[in-house]
């Protein structure tokens, strides 16, 4: 029978076996009164093994197998793995015979397998053995956990005599091979481990660990482990703090990325052109060009020419600091050393450019970029229609919009939702609604592209629209949001259809949704505009019994909605009520005060409030300035409203075209032209453009001073300055050229107004009947009266007036009297002034009768 074993190895097993203490496992010992082992047989390295000449195992008398009578320990197969400790061919040859027999388990966590590591790991032709060893260990199932094998690893160093350097070598490579097979908490235990073991970690491992940590988002055990390294002073390198630096912008702390590069270079941590590239890039994300800037000259120092896309990182940290002389002066440097610029740099030089307001600048750095062969992106286009309409050019606006969609580049929906509103803003309303059914068609609108058209819909009055387009989102499959039912809701308020908007309100809970403060809040304006002051204050109990808390939204249009009902005094208890809630009025609520006391007559009131707004820490504002003027105006007190307005200006508040148009108001119906013109004069100077109602306050005043030619010299200047005439222009105009007896002009201008597809009203019907009336005109006026039946308008008290006492001047009672008979036919209550003229007779040549032109 062949021996159990390698002849040549007999004469190792003849020590007595020694029991392993601790965990690892172990066999039954040789017996010890078994002679046969007590021979030794020199051991020769020639020899092979599996030769069949080699001696016989001394166990000659039975042909029982071996692991019935003799049986090898693991300490024996670790005392030859020692003897052979210089030769770690012949240990490895020997544990694998040794595992092939089931002497040991292969890759047993055993004595056998600590030591053989050990004697591999010294020999430079067998270290890829012990690593792969080692690696093979760390996934089997028996691994004892990272903490346990570190202190067998270092026990067996300690019993056998390995130096420190071979052991070192082997926890570090453990501590390799964990993160390598992505234990990393095995990993950081190791670690933890070595330090407590006084085992340095080497420096590649190290950045190896904190690598993997920092990919596997552990940043804060990265930062534990780099922390425990500094402290310890443990050597790391410049690929470490690169990784520090990238870990903390992963995170978002770009102070602490900066950090780590600043503290290494303090420390004299040699770093390398990358690392200033990575410090940089995480500098610029703060952003701090300027400290990025100063890094990049010390890189130039050291002889580094900067990569493109660290020129392109500060460059857009220049551009976003508002550094534009720096960021351009980097792009040229950049091209000088033969660095191309790329989209990215270019596109960050075309916002720089828009935010300054040189649109030209980067429309030409867009030509030159494509001239350069740079391909521009959906993010270039964007900025640069974006940047255009910013600008007031939509029409350029438009038309890169179109060149983008051209060069196969497809909007998203940032792009088509941008473009719908700007479409809006210019009046482009047909534009805007082909390119929201654009949107669908291409299955990129999304609730805010509805939202969008809903609210713009909401906004012109235009609330059935609104709702189709609400229908539609539904049937797309596209989820109403909390603020598409708002924007309806508001729609149908401002259009005074509470039915409706409440029907929606109704629907909006059903359909899963719970309205929010600024839905009660929009139903609360919604009722105050329709005069219901009680079923307003009943939706803001309601806000409170909910448990929500009030917005200072809400609070506003309570105030206001009082104040617009005359309720003033009531909005001012209202105020003090909800102060207790926590409110601080803003300037806008006590404007709605001052507003309601003005329009209500109570003037020293309202200085009353203006003086509390002072007392409160709160700044008037143009409105505040401008609503007190027209109460100083309204009670015909026109030194106090110059006063105001040089108080106004003494704050360096601008008066606006509001605030100029109320002093205007003023002047001229106190019939004082001069101090009017004056300020229609200032007008100009201040750079602003009188509009419509500004120039029919000084047509007004000038009729009413009978200087009709005056009046049509502001109307001709109107009309070359392109500002809109409308109704109230020609009622004026055509009421002073009757009063003057310029009948035909009159009627040149009416004819104008109606080529102008502007219909007149009643007042402008009343004007024309009292005015021919007056010059004796009674069967024009007639005519007029007649206009007015076939257009389906009701002539008022007036305008019978008018023409019954014109009629009675000519002594036409029959016609007189048939016009009073007409009147109550058609509903109408004549008036004292209609019995006074029928009756009493008292009627003048020329005289108006009761119509006073605007």
């Amino acid at each position: 029978m062949r021996s159990r074993f390698p002849p040549p190895l007999i004469s190792t097993f003849l020590v007595r076996p020694r029991s392993i203490k601790g965990p690892l496992s172990s066999f039954s010992s040789i017996s010890d009164d078994n002679p046969s082992l007590e021979h030794e047989i020199p051991i020769s390295k020639s020899q092979s093994f599996d030769k069949p000449n080699h001696p016989q195992s001394l166990n000659l008398k039975t042909e029982k197998p071996f692991s019935q009578d003799q049986v090898l320990t693991q300490t024996h197969v670790t005392e030859v793995l020692l003897s052979h400790r210089n030769d770690p061919n012949l240990a490895l040859t020997h544990y694998k015979w040794a595992t092939r027999k089931m002497i040991i388990r292969d890759n047993e966590i055993s004595d056998p397998f600590l030591a053989l590591v050990h004697i591999l790991i010294c020999s430079e032709k067998h270290y890829g053995t012990a690593k792969k060893l080692i690696s093979k260990c760390v996934t089997e199932r028996s691994f004892p956990g990272a903490g346990e094998l570190v202190s067998q690893f270092v026990s067996t160093a300690e019993r056998f005599q390995f130096d420190y350097n071979s052991n070192s070598r082997v926890i570090n490579y453990l501590l390799c091979s964990l993160v390598r097979a992505s234990r990393l908490e095995d990993a950081v235990i190791c670690f933890r481990k070595m330090i407590e073991k006084n085992i340095i970690p080497c420096v590649p491992y190290v950045h190896v660990l904190l690598n993997a940590m920092v990919r596997n988002n552990m940043f804060s055990e990265a930062r534990v482990t780099f922390n425990d390294i500094v402290r310890m002073q443990i050597p790391y390198d410049c690929a470490t703090i690169r990784v520090m630096i990238r870990g903390s912008c992963h995170e978002g702390k770009v102070e602490e990325a900066a950090e780590y590069f600043w503290d290494a270079k303090a420390n004299g941590i040699e770093l390398d052109a990358i690392t200033y590239s990575t410090a940089i890039h995480a500098i610029c994300k703060k952003p701090d060009a300027m400290s990025a800037c100063a890094l990049l000259n010390e890189m130039k120092e050291k002889g580094w020419i900067p990569s493109e896309g660290t020129y392109t990182n500060v460059i857009v940290a220049c551009v976003k600091q508002k550094y534009m002389i720096n960021a351009l002066r980097l792009k040229d440097e950049m091209v000088d050393n033969g660095v191309p610029m790329n989209i990215v740099a270019a596109t960050s030089l075309m916002k720089g450019y828009c935010v300054n307001g040189d649109l030209h600048s980067a429309l030409n750095l867009l030509e030159k970029s494509v001239e350069n062969g740079l391909c521009p992106n959906r993010i270039t286009y964007s900025i640069l229609i974006e940047g255009c309409f910013n600008n007031g050019d939509y029409e350029k606006g438009f038309e890169l919009y179109n060149r983008m969609k051209n060069e196969g580049i497809k909007p998203n929906v940032y792009n088509v939702n941008s473009l719908i509103i700007r479409y809006f803003e210019a009046g482009l309303i047909k534009e805007a609604i082909n390119l929201f059914d654009e949107a669908i068609e291409n299955g990129i609108a999304n609730v805010f592209t509805y939202n969008n058209l809903i609210s713009w819909f909401c906004k012109v009055d235009k609330s059935n629209e609104a709702y189709n387009v609400f229908e539609k989102m539904m049937k797309n499959g596209v989820s109403p949001s909390i603020v598409t039912y708002n924007n309806i809701i508001l729609g149908y308020c401002k259009s005074g259809d509470m039915d409706v908007a409440l029907d929606v309100f109704k629907k909006m809970q059903e359909n899963g949704l719970k309205p929010n403060v600024v839905t009660y809040s929009i139903l609360i304006d919604g009722y105050f505009r329709k005069g219901k002051k009680e079923e307003a204050l009943t939706v803001f109990d309601q806000i409170l019994e909910l448990g929500f808390l009030p917005s200072d939204y809400t609070f506003n249009i309570l105030i206001k909605g009082l104040s617009k009902l005359g309720q003033t005094s009531e909005a001012c208890l209202m105020l003090e009520k909800v102060k207790k809630m926590g409110f601080n009025p803003h300037c806008m609520t006590y404007n709605s005060i001052i507003d309601g006391f003005i329009k209500e007559g109570s003037l020293n009131s309202a200085l009353a409030i203006y003086t509390s707004m002072h007392e409160f820490g709160v700044t008037p504002n143009v409105f505040t300035y401008t609503s007190l003027i027209y109460g100083f105006c309204k009670f015909k007190n026109m030194d106090l409203a110059l006063k105001m307005r040089n108080e106004m200006k003494s704050k360096g508040l601008e008066l606006d075209i509001v605030t100029y148009g109320v002093l205007i108001d003023g002047f001229s119906k106190n019939r004082d032209m001069g101090s009017a013109s004056e300020i229609f004069n200032e007008i100009h100077q201040v750079g602003l453009s009188p509009n419509t109602t500004v120039y029919n306050s000084m047509i007004s005043g000038f009729r009413n001073l009978d200087n009709i030619e005056q009046a049509l010299v502001l109307h001709k200047k109107m009309i070359n300055e392109g500002i809109l005439c409308d109704l109230a222009t020609y009622t004026t105009l055509i009421d002073g050229l009757l009063k003057s007896g310029r009948i035909i002009c009159a009627s040149e201008l009416y004819l104008e107004m109606l080529g102008k597809n502007i219909e007149p009203d009643v007042i402008m019907y009343t004007v024309l009947v009292n005015g021919l009336c007056n010059k004796g005109q009674l069967e024009d006026a007639r005519k007029i009266l007649e206009e007015m039946g076939r257009e389906g308008r009701v002539p008022n008290v007036v305008i019978y007036n008018s023409l019954i006492g014109g009629y009675f001047r000519e002594g036409n009672l029959q016609e007189a009297f048939k016009l009073h008979d007409e009147m109550l036919d058609r509903g109408l209550i004549p008036d004292d002034k209609t019995y006074d003229i029928l009756v009493m007779g008292k009627v003048k040549e020329g005289e108006s009768t009761s119509f006073k032109s605007t």
